[in-house]
This record gives C-alpha cells, sequence and structure tokens, in this order.
C-alpha cells in the first residue's frame, strides 16, 4: 500500500461538478492498493499518517501529528501510484489491486483512520475526479506499506 500524504489548508475532491468531499486543515492522502495488500498494510499506513509529526509546534519544529492538531484527512484513491514507469514511455500497472479488492482496502483505511479519532471524507472509488488543495509548507511526504522508500 502506498500514500502520498500532503499537510493542507484546506482540500476538496469534486466528481461531475458535485464536491464529494471537503476538509479544511488536515492531510491530503493518495491512496494506492497493491495486489497482494492485507489489512496490516491498511493498519500500518493509517496509524503511520495519523501519527505522523508534520505538524508545527509552537517552536515551529514539525512536532505534532494530525491527531494532535485534530485535524481532519480527505482520502482520494489513486491507482496510478502503482504504476512503474522504469520501461518505456507507457506506466505499467500490473502492481496495483484489482478494483474489488483495492475498494474494500481503501474503505478499511478509512475505517482505520476514523476509529483512530480522525474526521474523514473521501472522493469515490474509480471515479473521473478533480482535486483541489492548497498545500501548508510545502509539506509532501510518501508512505509505502513495504518501505521500498
Amino acid at each position: 500500500m502506498r500514500a502520498v500524504v500532503q499537510r493542507v489548508t484546506s482540500a476538496s475532491v469534486k466528481v461531475d461538478e458535485k464536491v464529494e468531499g471537503q476538509i479544511g486543515k488536515g492531510l491530503l492522502v493518495y491512496l494506492g492498493v497493491e495486489e497482494g495488500d492485507e489489512l496490516k498494510d491498511v493498519t500500518y499506513i493509517a496509524e503511520k499518517i495519523c501519527n505522523l509529526r508534520i505538524f508545527e509546534d509552537e517552536n515551529e519544529k514539525m512536532n505534532r501529528s494530525l491527531l494532535d492538531e485534530q485535524g481532519s484527512i480527505l482520502a482520494i484513491s489513486q491507482f496510478t501510484l502503482l504504476g512503474d514507469c522504469r520501461k518505456g514511455r507507457r506506466p505499467s500497472f500490473s502492481r496495483a489491486g484489482k478494483p474489488e479488492e483495492a475498494n474494500d482496502l481503501y474503505e478499511k483505511f478509512v475505517k482505520a483512520c476514523i476509529d483512530l479519532g480522525v474526521s474523514m471524507e473521501t472522493g469515490v472509488f474509480q471515479a473521473h475526479m478533480m482535486v483541489s488543495s492548497i498545500n501548508d509548507g510545502p509539506v509532501t511526504m510518501m508512505i509505502d506499506s513495504n518501505k521500498v522508500f
């Protein structure tokens, strides 16, 4: 499971011109599910993201987590995070999870974050989405449950 996490002052997602999810201060999380991912990957990613200390404290040090800040997450499913661009010019998505399995794990991620006490908003799985955000910092982190980076 792979995530791109952006600290934002606001973010929203639209499908067919309708706002499906919207947050203020918090994290915009693009989540890609890899073939073979399991519940342990969901747990790792959810706990890592919710506890990641990327918000500034009173000394302007990144010492506070999303939970400390009582911020929200806007979660967007994005299979393209598993795109392999090492060969040729067209990405291969052979490592991306099958849609039905990926959606199940995506929904489990959302529930895991809610269970940790985070307010969640989401996009629409497999929809063409228009995402808007104001990246704060900018701060952008990449997390992989297989710890490949």
